[in-house]
């Protein structure tokens, strides 16, 4: 997982949610795994452990993951295919429409774009669907 950027305007609760989700898609945290604890999650993190519990609870409210009384907090079965279904919805409001309208200012055509991007997805080692660049 990727650390916490204390300078950034998004909440570390959310960082940390977000980290955790990323870990899931590309398997550092299986389905049916057991993840860090709260503790653990603080003391990596030099967080608060209310943060750190803030932020693995948005994933339990979310049926990502859930808790094993006694035993911890495991990764749910299906976490993978909610998480990508939840990021697809997103996608385009955060990355595709934004890098449009950039196009657009910059007299991008749609071919020159699709180009562009065609260009680079081969350029990244991960090029498949579904895999991580």
């Amino acid at each position: 997982m990727a650390g916490i950027d204390f300078n950034s305007e998004k909440p570390i609760f959310q960082q940390l949610s977000e980290g955790l989700e990323d870990a899931i898609l590309v398997g550092a945290f299986p389905e049916e795994a057991q993840i860090p604890s709260i503790t653990e999650f603080s003391v990596q993190y030099k967080i608060n452990p209310a943060t750190a519990l803030k932020g693995v609870n948005l994933l339990v409210e979310e049926n990502v993951i859930y808790k094993k009384r006694g035993l911890g907090m495991f990764v749910a079965e299906g976490a993978v295919e909610k998480l990508r279904k939840k990021r697809r919805e997103s996608f385009c409001g955060r990355f595709v429409c934004s890098m449009v309208q950039e196009a657009k200012r910059l007299g991008i055509s749609e071919e020159e774009l699709s180009q562009m991007v065609k260009k680079s997805y081969k350029e990244q080692s991960g090029s498949e669907p579904g895999k991580e660049g």
